[in-house]
């Protein structure tokens, strides 16, 4: 069962991103201000719960947080400053748009840098052990997926409704009989040694 807070006397916001690991499309970042009563069996990790149930949860986690948003940061962003960087800069956006100030931030994973003067806590599994996280992993996924969705729409060829950008066979395949697009991450190693020497 996930935590309902790390610190009970302030207002959290937990954080979250999706698509570190693509060949393509933005990274996208989430903070989630839950209620501190909060209780939902279901709020899980966003890689746990299939698509029709992540799609379903975001939608219950828009109505019950107290507040919510999204930040992006694009392919561009993340040639020129690294994936590190653009995955923190993309909380930092998602936290700036934030309704309500949080007063502790909660990070998903190892590494963070401060956000203005808010105090954070990094939590590695994160989004398997705190509920803010794991509503933060779920919007932020969902938002992705959706918008690789769009792209997929543009680009048919590379299977984006289904890999979402990830570097699967079929994605490399496609890199390498089509070439590259302007959504893909050009400072990533798009194609493996072995589909190269194809």
């Amino acid at each position: 069962m996930l935590k309902p807070y790390f610190n009970k006397d302030c207002i959290e916001a937990g954080l979250d991103e999706a698509g570190r690991g693509c060949l393509a499309g933005p990274v996208v970042a989430a903070a989630v201000i839950m209620p501190k009563d909060y209780d939902n069996l279901e709020l899980n990790d966003s890689k746990q719960i299939g698509k029709k149930d992540r799609e379903r949860m975001a939608e219950i986690i828009k109505k019950d947080a107290l507040a919510y948003a999204v930040g992006i940061c694009s392919q561009t962003e993340i040639d020129e400053i690294n994936i590190l960087q653009a995955s923190i800069l993309a909380m930092h956006k998602a936290t700036k748009l934030l309704s309500i100030k949080p007063e502790h931030l909660l990070v998903d994973g190892n590494r963070f840098v401060p956000y203005l003067s808010i105090p954070h806590t990094c939590i590695i599994k994160g989004d398997g052990k705190y509920q803010s996280i794991a509503a933060a992993s779920i919007l932020a996924k969902t938002y992705r997926d959706k918008l690789m969705d769009s792209y997929a729409q543009e680009f048919p060829q590379y299977g984006w409704e289904t890999n979402a950008g990830y570097p699967t066979i079929k994605h490399r395949a496609a890199i390498k009989e089509h070439g590259v697009t302007y959504l893909h991450r050009m400072t990533f190693r798009l194609l493996k040694p072995e589909i190269e020497k194809i």
